[in-house]
């Protein structure tokens, strides 16, 4: 699966401290790529509970995942698009619930 980010993310990524992008990236690496290839191969597949992956209201092919419930609240939001004829994966936002103010 292929994935890009908006200016917005990477705006949001900087800021986060080092921990919590390492933090990221560990559930990105263990939990959401695994899912993510499952779905690009099954489109019945479902989303790991742990992510709390749901739909953002008032956001319509908004999604949004919660990778830390620790200090900090880690969400992020994202896109299912295409890329190159295959399924991929538009970061819009990340840090905390902040975020859902312009998801």
């Amino acid at each position: 699966m292929k994935f890009e980010t908006t200016p917005a993310f990477d705006a949001d990524y900087r800021r986060l401290k080092q921990e919590h992008r390492a933090a990221f990236r560990r559930v990105l690496k263990i939990k959401f790529i695994p899912a993510c290839d499952e779905l690009a191969a099954n489109s019945s597949a479902v989303w790991p509970k742990s992510l709390r992956v749901k739909s953002v209201q008032g956001a319509p092919g908004v999604l949004e995942m919660t990778w830390s419930f620790a200090s900090p609240d880690g969400r992020a939001t994202f896109e299912l698009v295409t890329v190159d004829g295959e399924l991929g994966c538009r970061w819009r936002r990340i840090g905390d619930h902040s975020v859902f103010g312009s998801p």
